[in-house]
């Protein structure tokens, strides 16, 4: 299976330890197997980062069979749900977890407005899974352990643009 990265670098060695704090499923490298999805995050970092940088999409290939591997603590989240948006809602605010791999859903950026709706109480769980399931997903990956990680072979990075 493919998996992309979106940056604004070459990342041909997942390094686990430079991601963000406080994303959907917490600190750790995220893939996703959708081209588009990546180069969008790639154009939106490119964005808003300071000076001139390149909009990256970074490859890898991955055995299929690794999001049912049982040598890895694995969460799999089939569809956004309450479980999901739970997850999404915690890890934001810096929950930490134990998985080495999950694999869920992200939405495009109408989610963020719903979660703080969520978080503020103005909509129940319930409301706010029916409201984002109006939305198109992706899916992504992300990787919360080295030896998972580098179960990714680097295969290209390409430049893109809009």
């Amino acid at each position: 299976m493919k998996l992309y990265h979106g940056s604004i670098s070459l990342v041909d060695k997942p390094n686990i330890e430079q991601g963000r704090p406080s994303t959907d499923f917490g600190k750790g490298f995220y893939v996703t197997t959708n081209f588009e999805q990546a180069k969008r995050w790639a154009l939106y970092k490119q964005k808003n980062a300071k000076g001139e940088v390149q909009a990256i999409v970074s490859t890898y290939e991955v055995d299929d069979k690794l999001i049912d591997n049982e040598r890895y603590r694995i969460k799999k989240f089939d569809s956004p749900n309450e479980e999901w948006l739970s997850f999404v809602v915690n890890c934001r605010k810096s929950m930490l977890h134990d998985y080495e791999i999950v694999f869920g859903a992200v939405a495009n950026d109408k989610i963020y407005t719903t979660i703080t709706l969520y978080e503020s109480q103005v909509l129940t769980a319930e409301e706010t899974v029916a409201r984002l399931k109006v939305n198109e997903y992706f899916n992504q990956v992300s990787f919360h352990s080295q030896e998972a990680v580098d179960e990714l072979t680097f295969i290209e990075s390409i430049e893109v643009s809009e």
